[in-house]
């Protein structure tokens, strides 16, 4: 009997973790805006999302957003023979420029409203 519900316990928490629950990139892309209308995620001046409030499924759009981001960057400074860290600060640069007024951005490590 205690093999049967270690096996079941094993199986439960595989399940659990199993990328199938986590969100995919599209689900995570068209959850950004929202997110960010809301106040939950905001833009870095390194080029990368970060959860101003956590909570929900915050850390796991801006999780799958940064990865797609973070291979972007390393793709671009690759074929354009520049540091990663130089392509970010641009994106960066870029990613406060347009962000809405009234969605967050990240300053001096202090999360304010645009």
């Amino acid at each position: 009997m205690r093999i049967s519900i270690r096996f079941i316990l094993l199986i439960t928490a595989l399940m659990l973790t199993s990328p199938a629950w986590a969100l995919s990139l599209n689900q995570a892309m068209g959850a950004l805006t929202e997110a960010k209308v809301a106040g939950v995620l905001g833009e870095r001046p390194d080029g990368y999302v970060g959860v101003v409030k956590p909570g929900g499924e915050a850390a796991e759009i801006a999780k799958q957003i940064n990865n797609a981001r973070r291979d972007e960057y390393q793709r671009l400074a690759t074929e354009n023979g520049i540091k990663v860290r130089d392509v970010e600060a641009i994106a960066g640069k870029k990613a406060l420029e347009r962000t809405q007024p009234g969605q967050y951005i990240l300053i001096n490590g202090v999360w304010m409203p645009k």
